[in-house]
């Protein structure tokens, strides 16, 4: 292919949404637009990784809101599924610390599901040239976010307090808990989604977020964490 054929090559879009009129929406309206192409549809997290890591799609229409795992919290596995893609979240969440963790894992836009059809696909163009897009109302509440927390940046250092020692297994969700205790009793991961009715991509995205809120490398470091707090509960 020469460089003008890959100029002229269309984007190849996935859409992950859990509601299907809102993609075929999306689909009908991009199909209008002969630079994009949607190449597949996701309804929630596992699928949305299996589809990425099969696709390689160059712009990801990611929603926030979805069963089971969250847009936001799906970033790091959909960056690890599709490295090459750009993710633009397309959402109805107008909440501001949902924006900045969603800048934080990687996304390269935030858009509210009301914007107009130009401002998508100017900013899934912007997305691709690894440029950043935020709906004006989410700038606004971002930056009122941040003026919020100027005092705090500049207040005087106050000396530390002794505390009691924070248990990091508590920084877990129920669900995070209980894969963790899956893992320590030695389960790999399709037998903990075959356990807990759930899909096993949904237990490996678990699971490195697991690893993560606990600062660890590996399953055995997290069943021995587990092990050694309920020996010092016990004890």
């Amino acid at each position: 292919m020469s460089a003008e054929q890959a100029q002229r090559a269309p984007i190849r879009l996935l859409v992950v949404d859990d509601h299907p009129l809102f993609r075929r929406g999306v689909t009908a309206l991009l199909a209008t637009q002969p630079q994009l192409q949607v190449v597949g549809e996701a309804a929630d997290a596992g699928e949305a990784l299996r589809r990425a890591e099969q696709l390689q799609p160059d712009v990801v229409l990611l929603d926030h809101h979805m069963p089971g795992v969250s847009g936001v919290d799906l970033l790091p596995g959909l960056r690890e599924a599709a490295p090459a893609a750009r993710v633009l979240m397309l959402t109805v969440s107008e909440d501001a610390d949902t924006l900045a963790l969603a800048l934080q894992r990687g996304a390269h836009g935030y858009l509210l599901k009301t914007a107009d059809s130009e401002v998508l696909v100017a900013a899934i163009e912007r997305a691709l040239r690894g440029q950043s897009t935020v709906s004006m109302e989410m700038t606004d509440k971002l930056v009122s976010a941040l003026q919020a927390q100027q005092p705090q940046a500049v207040a005087l250092p106050v000396p530390p307090v002794a505390a009691e020692p924070v248990d990091p297994l508590e920084q877990l969700s129920p669900r995070e808990f209980e894969i963790l205790r899956e893992i320590a009793a030695g389960a790999s991961n399709k037998e903990i989604a075959r356990s807990l009715a759930i899909a096993e991509t949904t237990v490996k995205i678990h699971v490195q977020h697991i690893l993560r809120k606990l600062g660890l490398s590996s399953r055995v470091q997290a069943a021995v964490l587990l092990t050694e707090g309920r020996g010092r509960a016990s004890g």
